[in-house]
């Protein structure tokens, strides 16, 4: 007899009213030895199970608790009770695994017992938990969307190096990358280690980036994107940063500013409206959740909005495409920046935005999505191609509401002369990357790209508020159990 997922029995039932089907799954809970609440990951619903107690042995219905694995075969009926449409009435039933350590595990998988960072430490148990299983079921649905999307458009897929020898960010802080005996490193006569005898014959980290590589790719192929695994070793216990994270990079030959923008809108309402079909159940449980979290909080820190409705909204909304030097003056006269509200207060034009000026526009000032663009050319990245007025990059940030910066691009500079130079004022090895600059004398083509964090994406879709609970191990400083 096939299996069938409790998410199909429950979206199709009267396929199957009035036969016997079997299911398989753990037990959520167990009531008057005769009610069985058994789920299988594939939804955040329970299928009810009933049991005629005496059509069983006693042996196999005191296995039967919560958090041990059954497979059911049964009929399936309309439910009498309420709460369901439909139950099973079991006619087998085979324990698959039993729970050794019920009262443990029961306790860890209540969401009222731990905290969300306690059931960090139980990563193989917090799958289990209702708001772990609708976050991750969501995360595979914003994975599937980001695919679609760019194979829609015409996109394609490249794996870019997680070994390399390039730095993209210029910031340095990355994992370095040998196989060297760390307690006996072979030295060079100056006493530095002699990274030409290592595998690699060079010093080499894990990527923080792919976008470098991804131009290359765009420079043949057109539009391609990139979706991996990305390091920083930055030593930050914040709840926006991760050690290990996944990046998605698009870079598309003959963009310019404008049109990476209006990707970068297009792209993040396509993904949030994929959610908004396809995760229902999910995102109503946590759009409950979210209200709750919502009342424990001071009147002025709450949400105006819902979960369901705050991703409504962005859908709905046109992003505000406002400048830099704009943003600037709005802050400068805001009247959080003048009673010294902000923790890093603006002072003039040139400042490098934090979170908390980002959300004041997104949140206070704009109450949308915002799109920020030609940023000062100090404070972003080598490879932005410079304005005209000789003080701007061509740059954009997109801000959404409680996070903050979401996606980070820009137009790539395409001249090779002006990248050469920039390269030079930044201080990077032009030899080391070569590579790159050659990509400008062979057929350079305006071109622009971005970067979107997927964890980020996660948290803002699921209404959580630590990044650690939107990825499966999260990876941070003193961490990596599991």
């Amino acid at each position: 007899m096939k299996r069938q997922t409790i998410k199909d029995l429950l979206a199709d039932y009267k396929k199957v009213l009035h036969h016997d089907i079997t299911v398989q799954g753990w037990v959520r809970a167990f009531r008057s030895n005769r009610f069985i609440a058994l789920n299988d990951g594939s939804t955040i619903n329970n299928l009810q199970i009933v049991v005629d107690f005496e059509s069983f042995d006693e042996e196999t219905i005191k296995k039967i608790n919560t958090a041990s694995s059954l497979k059911i075969v049964g009929e399936v009926v309309e439910s009498q009770g309420a709460g369901q449409t439909v139950e099973i009435i079991a006619k087998k039933i085979t324990i698959l695994g039993d729970n050794f350590f019920e009262e443990l595990q029961s306790t860890i998988l209540q969401p009222k017992k731990h905290s969300l960072e306690k059931l960090r430490e139980q990563a193989h148990l917090r799958f289990r938990t209702n708001v772990f299983g609708a976050v991750f079921r969501i995360r595979h649905s914003v994975s599937f969307a980001i695919h679609s999307f760019f194979n829609q458009n015409q996109f394609f897929y490249i794996n870019t190096p997680v070994i390399t020898g390039a730095d993209a960010e210029g910031a340095g802080e990355m994992f370095g990358v040998t196989n060297f005996d760390l307690n006996n490193m072979p030295k060079t006569e100056e006493g530095d280690i002699d990274f030409s005898q290592d595998f690699f014959g060079k010093k080499t980290n894990l990527t923080v980036s792919g976008q470098l590589e991804g131009e290359t790719a765009a420079m043949g192929l057109g539009r391609i994107y990139t979706f991996g695994p990305t390091f920083r070793a930055e030593n930050s216990n914040t709840t926006r940063h991760l050690a290990e994270f996944w990046m998605i990079e698009p870079e598309v030959a003959f963009n310019n500013l404008e049109n990476n923008i209006d990707l970068a809108e297009d792209f993040l309402k396509y993904v949030i409206q994929y959610v908004l079909d396809n995760c229902k159940d999910d995102l109503e449980f946590l759009d409950k959740r979210f209200e709750e979290e919502q009342k424990g909080k001071p009147e002025k820190d709450r949400a105006k909005e819902g979960l369901i409705e705050k991703l409504t909204n962005v859908v709905a909304k046109r992003f505000k495409r406002v400048s830099y030097t704009e943003a600037i003056e709005i802050l400068l006269n805001s009247k959080e920046n003048k009673k010294g509200k902000f923790q890093y207060p603006i002072e003039k034009w040139g400042t490098d935005l934090q979170s908390e000026h980002e959300r004041y526009l997104v949140e206070k000032h704009f109450e949308t999505p915002v799109v920020l663009f030609d940023y000062p050319k100090e404070i972003k990245a080598f490879y932005m191609k410079l304005n005209d007025d000789g003080k701007t990059v061509a740059a954009m940030d997109v801000l959404f509401p409680g996070i903050g910066e979401i996606i980070g691009g820009s137009e790539r500079e395409a001249r090779h002369d002006v990248l050469l130079e920039k390269m030079k004022d930044f201080g990077v090895d032009e030899h080391e990357l070569w590579w790159y600059l050659d990509t400008r004398k062979f057929g350079s083509v305006p071109h622009a790209g971005f970067g979107l964090g997927l964890e980020r994406l996660v948290l803002f879709v699921t209404g959580m508020t630590n990044i650690r609970d939107v990825i499966p191990f999260p990876r941070t400083p003193k961490n990596a159990e599991f």
